[in-house]
């Protein structure tokens, strides 16, 4: 191999290549950290051969920056090289005779040509280069030059480290805000993302000026995971990627030996943290260790400033006051947290890890003070999220919360949801922050925030397991027993509410009783305020999951639910079931009169969905007609309510939908009339157009990993009916091939409801009573409708 590549032809570089990523039968396979120490001594090797062969020696050097000059070279990164030169006057043969070869080759490369002042001149201008030179290493040639070279950038970089950290910082925010974390993100940008590869370049350029230590053990490892990950990615695309799609990551973890890709997911998420939190207090402890100069160094240093007990400001940062302890005062750990919280500064580094070396155990119940802090911090809102993360990367939050263990970094199994379960929770805690106000124990319903979703990961029903351990940790809290009760209900119940409004018929009294008595059971004459509790919990861990989830309809059932319930648990009747209005009657007549199908709209408010009353004759295929053109007109349907209106002696359907325009405004009612009326009439495909509307807008739309459809049935003891939930991926029409599905089964619907969480459906409709065999063949047809393939 190193003959063929030695020929000074990148053509044999790249066969050399090859034979390094496919080895050949009965070759073993390169782990990835050999893979690229192969490769970086491969083109180390071709390099230094085609320089010397060519006459980089005397005043020349050939240098590597980048990823072959930190040795991290994947299969398709590109090469990054520096010539510099003392005044050769040759140089641009040098040059042409070096890139040329690679160019012809395919090879990607990133040159430059430069004496020792334009390489330290660059550097002092442009960041990407002051970085890569930082990173310079020597492959051919003048080595006395490469090291001046190298010195005179890492002294000029330490002299000028104050005029530059303002740029360096705000380009790393910059980055983090444009591209996401790559612990939260579902396809993660591995090089560029906010706790990506590039932050660790960042530290290391942070250490060069002698402002922080070099990279801790723990990023250094973490960092070696990416580097797994993206060379496994590399060889699996054949090209240079650093976006791990959802669609590659079980091959990647398959090479990797991990499980599968939510194991995978979650090395990624805790590697990605903790680069995250390093880059993090890196900036911080940097900015604090700047060079003082000029009239800044007569300057006085910054003074302590109280903020609470034992607890002060220094220099932007929250860190503990000179005689405090935390042996002394139990509730100082979670007093600087909830202090960190509502100013808004950061905890120092420094307190952070003397917490952890300090802070004991708490004891079992919690000090009262201890409770108060920890509330106080979960009320502090978003600005908490990033103190609990701070916490739980030194240990402590953990150390609080043994039981998070188990959720830290787990991956969702749902893709409506855009964050870690461990994540999740800080983040429902803190939408629940913004709904204290709303319920009587706001203390409750913080915790409970907390915990909804801490059974995750164990196997079983997460409710149920959730609730045993909401109550151990209620209990270790200090909350008295009742609490505690009301604390397990809300865990075991937090998807009663959204479950039911969206799966049931909320004008059956027997929904709203079964509700109302699932509570009391549980609490007693606390019912009213566990229903508030829960009322309050749907809505944050709904605008925790995900953007869509809770939307206004969404809103406007869980509202109505709770109301019933409240009204029910007053002893006080409950409203009447819907009955065929004035409008319904006037349509239906319509109908009559003309022979034709009628269509009205009424909108309720800009942000409020509208609602589409749609009558005809009550025929077979109406629904899936009325839906279909629904969906041709960019109309999301959140809910239909069925009726059969007798008008005459003629019966007529009619349909009332609740819909959101998906894109822009409300369509012309005209033009829905007109495009029903060509449907039933023969004159408009519906399947062949939603199909090519579907086309049309299927690359915005599309799901990559797409998980299987799936149906539920539920049993519906007071009205005899059943309800079939689908659980599958959205897509333009899917109600209407739903309802073709149910209508050639010879099903009766009573009503449907469609809940869309980001790329996903939860779609209930209620059909009358079907035998048990008939359930199999309906249950086959709706599968084979919502398939997305």
């Amino acid at each position: 191999m190193r003959t063929a590549a030695a020929s000074g032809d990148a053509g044999d570089l790249v066969k050399a290549k090859a034979v390094l990523l496919e080895p050949g039968p009965g070759k073993k396979r390169l782990s990835p950290e050999a893979l690229r120490a192969a490769l970086v001594d491969l083109h180390d090797f071709w390099l230094s051969s085609r320089a010397t062969s060519i006459g980089i020696s005397d005043r020349a050097a050939l240098v590597a920056v980048g990823a072959l000059g930190r040795r991290e070279l994947a299969p398709w990164s590109d090469l990054d090289l520096v010539l510099l030169h003392d005044g050769r006057k040759d140089v641009e043969r040098l040059a042409d005779a070096l890139w040329y070869p690679l160019w012809d080759a395919g090879i990607g490369l990133d040159h430059s040509v430069r004496t020792p002042g334009q390489a330290v001149q660059v550097a002092a201008t442009d960041l990407r280069a002051a970085f890569g030179l930082l990173e310079a290493r020597h492959i051919a040639g003048d080595n006395a030059l490469t090291t001046k070279v190298s010195d005179a950038v890492r002294q000029a970089w330490r002299a000028g480290i104050r005029t530059r950290y303002d740029e360096i910082a705000d380009a790393a925010r910059a980055r983090w805000e444009k591209v996401g974390d790559v612990a939260h993100r579902i396809e993660p940008d591995l090089k560029s993302g906010h706790g990506g590869l590039r932050d660790v370049q960042l530290l290391d350029a942070l250490a060069a000026a002698q402002l922080i230590d070099r990279p801790s053990a723990d990023v250094v490892e973490a960092r070696r995971l990416l580097l797994d990950v993206r060379t496994e990615l590399h060889r699996l695309a054949g090209r240079a990627r650093d976006v791990l799609r959802a669609q590659d990551a079980d091959e990647v973890a398959a090479a990797l030996e991990i499980a599968d890709r939510f194991e995978l997911a979650r090395a990624l998420s805790g590697a990605a943290r903790s680069i995250a939190f390093a880059a993090e207090v890196g900036l911080r402890s940097a900015r604090s260790a700047l060079p003082r100069r000029g009239l800044a160094a007569l300057r006085r240093a910054p003074v302590r400033r109280p903020l609470d007990t034992g607890v002060v400001e220094h220099a932007g940062e929250v860190t503990l006051a000179r005689d405090a302890t935390a042996a002394r005062d139990p509730a100082l750990m979670l007093r600087v947290a909830a202090t960190a919280a509502r100013t808004g500064y950061p905890i120092a580094a420094g307190t952070l890890h003397r917490l952890a070396d300090t802070a004991p155990e708490l004891r079992e119940p919690w000090p009262r003070a201890a409770r108060g802090e920890l509330l106080s911090l979960l009320g502090a809102g978003r600005a908490m999220a990033e103190v609990v993360e701070a916490l739980d990367r030194t240990g402590l939050w953990g150390r609080l919360f043994p039981e998070w263990g188990v959720v830290r970094d787990l991956p969702p199994r749902d893709r409506a949801h855009v964050w870690t379960v461990d994540r999740h929770l800080v983040e429902t805690a803190a939408q629940a922050a913004r709904l204290t106000t709303r319920v009587a124990r706001p203390d409750l319903l913080l915790v409970g925030s907390l915990l909804h979703d801490i059974g995750k990961g164990r196997g079983g029903d997460h409710s149920i397991v959730g609730e045993s351990l909401a109550l151990q940790v209620s209990r270790r809290l200090g909350f008295a027993e009742q609490d505690v009760t009301i604390l397990g209900a809300m865990v075991r119940h937090h998807l009663l509410l959204p479950h039911t409004a969206t799966r049931r018929d909320l004008d059956d009294p027997a929904t709203v009783a079964r509700v109302a008595e699932t509570l009391t059971a549980e609490v007693g004459p606390h019912a009213g305020l566990l229903l508030d509790l829960l009322a309050a919990l749907a809505e944050a861990d709904s605008l925790a999951t995900g953007p869509g989830v809770w939307s206004p309809w969404k809103q406007q059932l869980i509202g109505d639910l709770a109301r019933r319930c409240r009204t029910f648990l007053a002893g006080e009747p409950l409203p009447a079931p819907a009955v065929t209005t004035a409008a319904e009657v006037a349509l239906a007549a319509a109908v009559v009169a003309e022979g034709r199908p009628q269509l009205a709209v009424t909108e309720s408010g800009s942000d409020e969905p509208a609602t589409v009353a749609i009558a005809m004759p009550d025929r077979g295929g109406s629904l899936s007609a009325a839906a279909g053109v629904l969906a041709l007109h960019s109309l999301e349907v959140h809910a239909a309510e069925l009726r059969t209106v007798t008008s005459g002696d003629v019966e007529v359907a009619v349909f009332t939908f609740t819909t959101s325009p998906r894109f822009g405004r409300l369509p012309d009612p005209a033009l829905m009339r007109s495009d029903l009326v060509r449907v039933l009439d023969g004159g408009l495909a519906l399947d062949e157009a939603l199909a090519r509307k579907e086309r049309d807008y299927a690359p915005a739309m599309a799901v990559a990993d797409a998980a299987p459809a799936r149906v539920l049935w539920f049993d519906d003891e007071a009205s005899g009916a059943v309800v079939l939930e689908l659980r599958g991926t959205d897509r333009i029409g899917l109600l209407h091939r739903i309802a073709a599905a149910l209508e050639k089964s010879g099903v009766e619907l009573r009503w449907a409801r469609v809940a869309t969480l980001g790329a996903s459906v939860v779609d209930s409709f209620c059909l009358e009573a079907a035998p048990d065999g008939d359930r199999v063949r309906i249950e086959e047809a709706v599968l084979a409708a919502a398939d997305i393939g």
